[in-house]
């Protein structure tokens, strides 16, 4: 590395947002894990209500038991949850208690999702769901064509948190600087552009990592000759209190 470029990173860490990069990541097995490593982007550590980390796993891999529920996301290869096959593109919710083995076919990478779960009274608890993104229809954000989303998770008070992948085409952006109670941690998964949070700009590109605390503004807009997209989690369906 060039001697004026020591020290330097595109992440920031601020007491509402983190944007980390890929050049800041440590890896790290957690307990439980074989033949596997941990990128920890988000955890109570920093402030956050879940816990969020890409696993990259070898030809054989297996993550550990959690008690939470875990939401999983292939980015690349192949892995098993149970006897239920995913490829790239595929995801599964796995629901806390479930004692599903998650292992890889092939060297993978996926993107992990752990919350504990908050019951709510008179409300059964969900089920294990298996999906690919490519059944969920795009649908326009606030009715922009340029701007779409696909929610993962169907709409339903069993579910406490909910997972959506959008999608915007070049020069697409939101229509306005979003202030709410909801948290966020979202993995750009392709293209660039430019996010806004708190008062801070920063240019994001695929792979790259944002917590959005609670009421941090945020504002985005896709930028380069190709679609941006990403996978962003939140809080909801449950009263503040």
């Amino acid at each position: 590395m060039p001697f004026g470029r020591l020290g330097q990173t595109r992440s920031s860490r601020q007491s509402d947002h983190l944007l980390q990069t890929p050049d800041t990541f440590i890896r790290a097995p957690l307990p439980g894990m074989l033949g596997a490593t941990a990128i920890v982007h988000a955890a109570p550590a920093l402030g956050a209500k879940f816990v969020q980390y890409t696993a990259e796993m070898e030809s054989g891999g297996q993550l550990g038991p959690v008690d939470a529920q875990r939401f999983l996301y292939i980015i690349e290869g192949d892995v098993a949850v149970g006897p239920h096959g995913l490829v790239a593109g595929s995801y599964a919710m796995v629901p806390q208690g479930e004692p599903l083995v998650v292992r890889s076919g092939s060297a993978s990478r996926l993107a992990v999702i752990e919350k504990r779960y908050e019951a709510l009274g008179g409300v059964p608890a969900p089920q294990l769901l298996i999906g690919h993104e490519s059944e969920i229809p795009e649908q326009p954000l606030l009715g922009d064509p340029a701007l779409r989303v696909r929610a993962l998770l169907p709409e339903s008070p069993t579910r406490d948190f909910a997972v959506n992948i959008l999608t915007y085409d070049p020069g697409a952006s939101l229509n306005m600087v979003e202030i709410h109670v909801m948290e966020h941690g979202l993995l750009m998964l392709q293209g660039q552009g430019i996010y806004r949070l708190g008062d801070s700009w920063y240019a994001t590109a695929a792979g790259d990592f944002i917590w959005m605390a609670p009421f941090c503004p945020q504002w985005f807009g896709a930028l380069g000759k190709t679609p941006a997209k990403y996978l962003i989690y939140k809080d909801w369906n449950r009263h503040p209190l």
